[in-house]
């Protein structure tokens, strides 16, 4: 079972904060130049506030239950943080490379196992793959290792990781991918894993991935899923509420709007395997208060060598852990 120490170990956790809170306090200087927008999923325009935290704004949809940042920065603005962010230079030098084997093992060849099992299932040719946010890079070896892709290409605008990808071999597209010239029906897949949350328009990010997408070519999303057990129980506490996570979608909220962007949705699962760990993690360090939550402190807390894993189990197969993938074919 994983756990959050090996892919974010804790004796790196107050350089990687330290880090984390400059980038914030730079961010928060512009805050006058953000812009107020509708529902990224559904384009309603009532929102109601939820909380505050790091000084950003996060309100609910009450058409689709999205929760999503508003105001938010521009894209110039989210350009120029990532482009100059300590905290994601800090991961590219310290954090991932203390914790890819672990990442490669735990994280990364089960999601190329779980892609190949959806090309098999689906139908999916898989002549060329595009991975959109390649981060590290540590997706694309482990795809590369299968054999079974033709051409594997690296969508990366971080300039830091983008050079990390490319000392491993990969092709790497260093550009937001609303901004690539790669020709039309380029890719028979495209996948995207933890990028659309951060995303000034995550709608002009599916049009961009269904313009380079083949017909009848799959998209491969995961994000975080607001109505999942550790945000819905943390809230404002939880660490996935984080500030460059602008969208918090749901299962039908994302598959609304993929489908209005043109895709038929194959299916929607909640793999998440943290939910319960991240949860009491708080609980100890005194962030969230059980009292009177007696059913979660006993699975939390007084009996959880026992109940841990099959309580994250269930999570995981009734679609209530707050991580989300979703699988949708182009028509």
């Amino acid at each position: 079972m994983l756990t959050e120490n090996e892919i974010r170990p804790d004796t790196m956790r107050e350089e990687q904060a330290r880090r984390f809170a400059q980038d914030i306090h730079r961010l928060n200087e512009r805050k006058g130049e953000f812009v107020a927008v509708p529902c990224p999923a559904c384009g309603d325009d009532h929102p109601v506030v939820r909380f505050e935290k790091y000084g950003l704004t996060y309100v609910d949809c009450l058409s689709c239950g999205t929760l999503y940042v508003n105001p938010r920065p521009t894209p110039g603005i989210l350009a120029w943080y990532y482009e100059t962010s300590e905290h994601y230079r800090y991961w590219n030098t310290f954090i991932f490379p203390a914790s890819e084997v672990i990442r490669r093992e735990k994280i990364f060849r089960p999601r190329v196992d779980r892609l190949v099992d959806i090309c098999h299932r689906f139908g999916v040719p898989t002549h060329t793959l595009l991975e959109v946010g390649a981060g590290y890079g540590t997706f694309g070896e482990a795809v590369l290792e299968t054999g079974l892709f033709g051409r594997y290409v690296a969508v990366e605008p971080t300039p830091d990781l983008a050079a990390t990808c490319r000392k491993k071999g990969l092709e790497v597209i260093e550009l937001p991918i609303e901004q690539t010239d790669l020709p039309d029906d380029f890719a028979d897949i495209v996948v995207s894993f933890e990028v659309i949350e951060h995303l000034f328009s995550p709608r002009v990010f599916i049009e961009a991935s269904a313009r380079l997408l083949a017909s009848g070519g799959v998209l491969i999303l995961s994000c975080p899923n607001v109505r999942g057990f550790e945000v819905e129980v943390l809230q404002a506490a939880s660490d996935t509420v984080d500030v460059e996570h602008l969208n918090y979608f749901n299962p039908e909220s994302l598959s609304d709007l993929v489908a209005r962007c043109g895709f038929t949705v194959l299916e929607t699962t909640t793999p998440g395997e943290l939910d319960a760990e991240l949860v009491r993690k708080k609980v100890l360090v005194g962030d969230v208060d059980l009292d009177g939550q007696t059913f979660l402190k006993r699975v939390l807390i007084d009996e959880w060598e026992r109940l841990a894993e099959p309580f994250q189990k269930f999570l995981w197969v009734n679609g209530l852990s707050s991580h989300l993938w979703l699988v949708a074919r182009k028509a």
